[in-house]
């Protein structure tokens, strides 16, 4: 079994070893909850790859969107080379869940459309798991969500080996079985095609398809080939089953099939099931009927009757997670199935859970669980749904915390509720960069000529070749700013939530190019937030209580201006509110240790020098999205959707769903985002 290997030019600097050390040594000790208190630029996530490489514990990296978890995954992909590094997100790239409107009698069918790459990395990191204790998964918080047994699916596999005698009709047989289709002519993940005495495996979990060759009573040879070319591949990339029974196991080469989906019902044994599900359905008929809903009750017969009926001929259903608890022997009630039961299965609590900007993650998981009840429950009472459609559903928060091992929250401002988790051990502080940059200067000044102030400021950055970020508090503040900054020719751009996804990421690469010297926003402290060229930080309002001047909210702004040597945050207020003062002395806190370490250990402090980040599609030979997505965008966005026939208005969706699948695969979801609304506007004209 595979050790964790951390591959970094980098060792631990500044209080990075310390931190390191106490985060380790609690974690042997059995503490639970540790808090990592890190500053913006102070490395966390190489901090936190250092500990798992020294307790050697597979590990669930949470973050609260795609976007940062694709960018936590990339890292520790390039931290751990040689281990299993797993991606584990929502695998849809458009979601409208099934719902029902009882005011104008609207029933919206569950639409999805699901990124096959995505799907493969979702069932990788399983099969990781449940193959290999040297896995990391990063994941968004829809590892809270119900995924199917653990157990059905560790065992529902398929053990091949070289000299196994088995027939290949059996072979055929088990594989449908698992939800694999057979496909002679498009051959991709989830398929397998039979020639002869040979059958191609493409597991829908691998980049790389299985193929089996048979002699008269046994198979003969396993190999490795490439999808499209079928070229051979070294065998040794086949991963060995955890326990194949076939004699003798050390010099002959060995797989295991695992499910092509994660929801499987196996059809040997699925009486006890449907037998429950039928008479729930009897006693919700009758619920029903004796409340006068009859029309309810009709509806509800026939869509089950009809679900029972694909179950039992195919072994599958779209909506079959509606009746999990049925086939995973669940109590109604009972928590469902999640990725972390596939922690829990093979390794019980000895993993390790890393909550990355918990202040966000943590409300985000709390959340889940009452919306989600909330549509159910609406679709149960108007019978679409019987009542255990209820159980497939997020976890709880309190079910969460239960199945959690101990658990790191990393946040700059890590809320409360974690701190108060972590007052046994205290907080582990990270506050000294490795560049030995410190937090940013802070000035209050007052409201009466704010703006002309601000512009005094700006000039003086524009003149350094530095940047700014000024938060107002409305979107309508954040426009006419900025179009009164444009008047006094400062090269200036607005940013709210209107602005497009892709078109925010592009604002703030110009600002970064030097092609602006201000972005005005109302929300600029996002975490992630990369602007090395930013000096200053301009907070008008900051007087103003509330979300966007809440102690958390405006130490995260103010950390935007921490990776200049010249950091500043002006403040613009006409008093000091119990947030700012927090805020205020939060910050002055971490300077002075700052301070004292530089001067301790004769650090004179450098600006971060950067490179503009690079997209992922950038790596490749081919620019992708320059040759592809950019010219098919603009030829789109000048295009009269409303002049074209239905037949066009379907090409032109076809093209744009392909390339919408081609940017999530790359992990450019901003990019995805916005090709899917071009595709929600022109089915809404059709």
């Amino acid at each position: 079994m595979s050790a964790f290997k951390l591959k970094s030019a980098f060792k631990p600097t500044g209080d990075q070893p310390q931190a390191i050390k106490k985060l380790v040594e609690s974690l042997e000790k059995g503490v639970s909850d540790q808090v990592l208190l890190g500053v913006t630029g102070s490395g966390k996530t190489f901090t936190m790859a250092n500990v798992i490489e020294q307790v050697q514990r597979p590990t669930l990296v949470i973050s609260h969107n795609k976007t940062l978890a694709a960018q936590l995954y990339q890292e520790f992909r390039d931290f751990f080379p040689e281990n299993a590094v797993s991606y584990f997100v929502s695998y849809y790239d458009y979601y409208q869940p099934e719902s029902y409107i009882p005011q104008t009698d609207t029933y919206i069918e569950k639409e999805t459309d699901i990124n096959d790459e995505l799907d493969r990395l979702r069932l990788a990191a399983t099969t990781n798991l449940l193959t290999r204790k040297d896995t990391i998964i990063v994941a968004s918080v829809s590892c809270i969500y119900n995924l199917g047994s653990p157990v059905e699916y560790g065992r529902n596999i398929l053990e091949l080996a070289e000299r196994l005698s088995i027939s290949r009709e059996t072979i055929i047989e088990r594989l449908i079985q698992l939800q694999y289709v057979r496909s002679e002519f498009g051959f991709h993940r989830g398929t397998f095609r039979v020639r002869g005495d040979t059958i191609d495996i493409f597991p829908a979990y691998e980049e790389t398809a299985t193929r089996v060759i048979f002699g008269p009573k046994k198979i003969e040879k396993i190999i490795k080939i490439h999808p499209l070319t079928g070229q051979i591949l070294p065998s040794s990339i086949i991963y060995p089953p955890p326990s194949v029974t076939v004699p003798p196991p050390g010099s002959f080469n060995s797989v295991v099939i695992y499910p092509a989906k994660h929801y499987i019902a196996d059809i040997t044994s699925v009486g006890d099931a449907f037998n429950q599900i039928r008479e729930d359905l009897t006693k919700q008929i009758q619920k029903l009927t004796a409340a006068g809903k009859d029309l309810e009750a009709h509806r509800l017969k026939q869509r089950v009757t009809y679900d029972l009926e694909m179950i039992e001929q195919v072994g599958y259903v779209n909506g079959i997670e509606n009746y999990s608890r049925y086939f995973d022997g669940r109590s109604p009630g009972e928590a469902p199935y999640s990725l972390l039961e596939y922690f829990l299965k093979p390794y019980n609590k000895n993993w390790l859970v890393i909550i990355d900007e918990s202040h966000m993650t943590i409300p985000q998981i709390r959340g889940m669980y009452n919306g989600d009840h909330s549509r159910k429950k609406t679709l149960v009472e108007y019978g679409f749904r019987l009542p255990a459609a209820l159980d497939n559903r997020p976890l709880r928060f309190d079910e969460f915390l239960t199945r959690l091992p101990q658990v790191i929250y990393t946040s700059a401002t890590p809320a409360l509720w974690e701190l108060e988790r972590a007052s046994a051990t205290g907080v582990v502080e990270q506050l000294i960069r490795p560049t030995g940059l410190i937090d940013p200067a802070i000035s209050v000044r007052p409201t009466a000529g704010q703006v002309g102030d601000l512009i005094g400021e700006i000039n003086k950055r524009v003149t350094k070749k530095e940047r700014v970020l000024v938060t107002t508090l409305t979107k309508r503040m954040a426009e006419d700013l900025a179009t009164y900054l444009a008047d006094q020719k400062i090269k200036v751009h607005y940013l709210h939530s209107e602005v497009k996804t892709l078109d925010r990421t592009d604002i703030l690469d110009d600002l970064r190019a030097g092609n602006y010297d201000v972005i005005v926003g109302i929300n600029l402290l996002r975490e992630g937030l990369d602007l090395p060229e930013v000096s200053l930080v301009a907070i008008l309002d900051a007087d103003k209580e509330g979300f966007l001047r809440s102690e958390t909210s405006l130490v995260q702004t103010m950390g935007r201006a921490a990776r200049h040597i010249s950091g500043l945050v002006i403040m613009y207020a006409d008093h000091i509110t119990g947030s700012m003062q927090r805020a205020i002395d939060e910050v002055e806190r971490r300077r002075k240790i700052q301070l004292e370490y530089n001067k301790r250990h004769h650090i004179i402090p450098q600006s971060i020098k950067k490179p503009i980040r690079e997209k992922l599609t950038d790596r490749l030979e081919k620019s992708w999205v320059e040759t592809e997505m950019r010219p098919i965008l603009s030829e789109f966005g000048n295009l009269n959707i409303e002049e074209l026939t239905p037949y066009d208005r379907k090409k032109v969706v076809k093209r744009l769903e392909k390339e919408m699948r081609e940017a999530a695969s790359l992990l450019e979801f901003e990019v995805a985002a916005q090709i899917r609304d071009k595709i929600r506007q022109i089915k809404a004209i059709s």
